[in-house]
This record gives structure tokens, sequence and C-alpha cells, in this order.
């Protein structure tokens, strides 16, 4: 038998500070460690917490007592569906595969999402010891809905505002004045003709249209390293930000090669489409490089976070360009002179906003 005494520490360390983890890893490791101090046989433990994104509908960490590792699996959605979470998934099989015995899972609250502690010993567990377990998972209730919440505001704000945006807003107060002025490489770019593609196709077509389009260049954006600050209408602004081991030059590269990316994407994309009978998504995009403000605008009580400043003025405009001269992309003088990459060179153009003219180049 267990005497409950003998968890003491161990529900006083759930209580007292458990939620001040670093995360869902780290307090599943520190209470298995304690766990087995406890005397609690234990060989693994999982725990899955219900996750608010796009992609992802859960997210499970897996402990391994022998060695104290922590994995991570993750659960998909499916069509924008959340994925049930059936009793023999992956992160349920894996434990059986350390010890012979009957798992022990606990949900952790009473709602249908609520997170879920699981554990296997060498053996089966005891009544006293299976006792033992739903204690401490009762008392994981409080800091893993802490856990939850921090991951869940977390969640949101990278799908609303990408990464690195979202770790720059949780690490700042909520005021007008909290941003920086940073160098990056810009990618501008929307599609042609998508007035006329949502005037005649009903708005489920558009909608599938616009998806499909962000997901070409979104996901090439990505893909070389660099983050979407913006969706306006069916217009992307994207940067590649020149900070620690990213170089000027390395960030425009990366720009240049996210962009060839999603016209090789949105290529395939037409063909799909001329074969259901639908108008292809011609785009332009523009490269720029330069100096921005990257942070907080917007009313006393409404803020947007987002890019601003003279170089963020000339990639729209140097997109505005992409139907007079009939090319898909243009690039900047300056970003250009930046990269090592082979240009084809356009002349000098006059951009509407813009004093000076600016030099134009293209890809082969």
């Amino acid at each position: 038998m267990i005497p409950a005494m003998q968890l003491s520490a161990t529900l006083a360390w759930l209580i007292d500070t458990a939620a001040e983890s670093a995360g869902a890893d780290r307090l599943l490791a520190a209470l298995g460690t304690r766990l087995l101090a406890d005397s609690l046989p234990l060989s693994g433990g999982a725990l899955t917490l219900a996750v608010p994104h796009p992609l992802i509908a859960r997210r499970t960490w897996l402990w391994r007592a022998e060695s104290g590792e922590v994995i991570e699996a993750l659960g998909f959605a499916a069509d924008g569906l959340p994925v049930s979470r059936p009793q023999g998934d992956a992160g349920h099989r894996w434990l059986k595969s350390l010890a012979a015995g009957p798992l022990h899972t606990n949900s952790v609250g009473t709602q249908p999402d609520a997170p879920s502690l699981a554990w296997i010993g060498p053996r089966a567990f005891t009544a006293d010891e299976a006792q033992a377990l739903s204690q401490a998972a009762r008392f994981a209730s409080a800091p893993l809905a802490a856990l939850a919440a921090r991951a869940t505001l977390k969640a949101a704000l990278e799908a609303y505002l990408g990464r690195r945006s979202a770790q720059r807003v949780l690490a700042s107060p909520l005021r007008r004045t909290v941003g920086e002025t940073i160098q990056a490489a810009l990618l501008y770019a929307d599609l042609r003709g998508f007035t006329a593609l949502s005037e005649n196709h009903p708005p489920d077509a558009v909608i599938a249209a616009l998806d499909a389009w962000f997901d070409r260049i979104a996901g090439a954006v990505h893909a070389f390293g660099g983050e979407v600050l913006k969706f306006i209408g069916d217009g992307v602004l994207a940067i590649f930000p020149v900070a620690g081991t990213v170089s000027r030059t390395a960030a425009c590269d990366a720009a240049l090669r996210a962009v060839q990316a999603a016209r090789t994407g949105m290529t395939h994309l037409d063909g799909l489409r001329l074969h259901q009978g639908l108008p292809p998504l011609p785009f332009g995009a523009a490269l720029h490089v330069g100096e921005i403000y990257w942070g907080n605008i917007g009313a006393a009580d409404r803020l947007d976070f987002t890019a601003i400043g003279p170089a963020v003025n000339l990639v729209s405009r140097l997109e505005g360009l992409c139907r007079p001269l009939e090319r898909t992309i243009l690039i900047s003088g300056a970003l250009a002179a930046a990269t090592g990459a082979t240009l084809l060179p356009l002349g000098s153009h006059a951009l509407r906003g813009i004093a000076e003219p600016c030099a134009v180049f293209t890809v082969d």
C-alpha cells in the first residue's frame, strides 16, 4: 500500500510549482520522476493535450522512465476537423511496447478535450498504486489547465500572426510603442484577375482557389525560413529577416528561392485546374530588401502587429509593374545587388508614390 503521506511532496509540487514548468514535456518528465521516487513502478508515461491549430488536433508527449527521454507525437486534423483520440493510438502503442502491464489512464478534467495522463509499469498496477496515480492526476488538473491555456494562446497567435511575430507579441507589453527597426527581404504577391474570378464563380469556389494559392505561396515562404505577415485580400506580404546567423545575402537568396518555388507550385496547380475545367490563377510577385518597422500599430485598444516603412511601400508598388511588364516575378535593384543569383535586368522604372526610379530585374 502507498501511504498518502508518501505522495505529499509530489502533490505539493503539483499545487505550488508545476504550473511554472517550461512546457508540458517538462511537466510530464518531472511528474514521472517524482512518482518513481514515491515508489510507483513506472516504465513510461504519456500526456496528451488538445491543440487549437489549423493542422494539429492534439499533441502527445511520451516519457521513458529508464532514460528520462521525452519525445513528441502529433495527431493531425483531417480536412480541418478534430481527430478523435482513440485508446489504441500511436502513443498508447508506444507505451505498451515498454512493458507488459495494462495502461492506467486518467482524463485530467471533465471536458471532452481535457488533457489525459497515461502510465505503464513493468507489471500491472495494484489497486493502491492505481489510486495513487489517479490522485496525482487530480492534482495535476490545475497546472495542466494553465499549461493548456498558454499553449492555446501561443498556437492561436502563431496561426494568425506567424511564429516570429507571435513570440514578439507574447514577450512584449500590448502597447503601440512596442516595435523595432529591422532589416529584411520582403516578398509581396497577389493574384491577377481575382475580381473577375470572384464575380463569376460561387463563393465556395473562390475560397477554394484562395486557399490553394495561399498554400503554395505561404508554404514556399515557410519552407525557406520566411514568415507570412499578412494576407491582404488575395495578396500576401512576407518577410525574411536579417538576424543572427542570417546575413543580408542569405535572406535575399531565401526570398528568391521561395518565390521561384511558389511559381513552380502554381504551375502545377494551374495544370490541375485546367484539367478540372477551371481557369488558371496567374499571379505577380515582387522582392525587395530594406529597413522596416516591425511591431504594433493601431488604435489605443485595437492593435495590429505588422511591418511598415518605405521598403514595404516599394515592394507593393513594384509588384504593380508585373502586369505592364508582363512578368510574374520582379526584383528590385537593392535585392539584386545583395543576391548571388543571375538576374535579367529590365531597366529603371518609376513607381507610383516613390520619388526615385527603381532598377528592376527578373529571373530568367
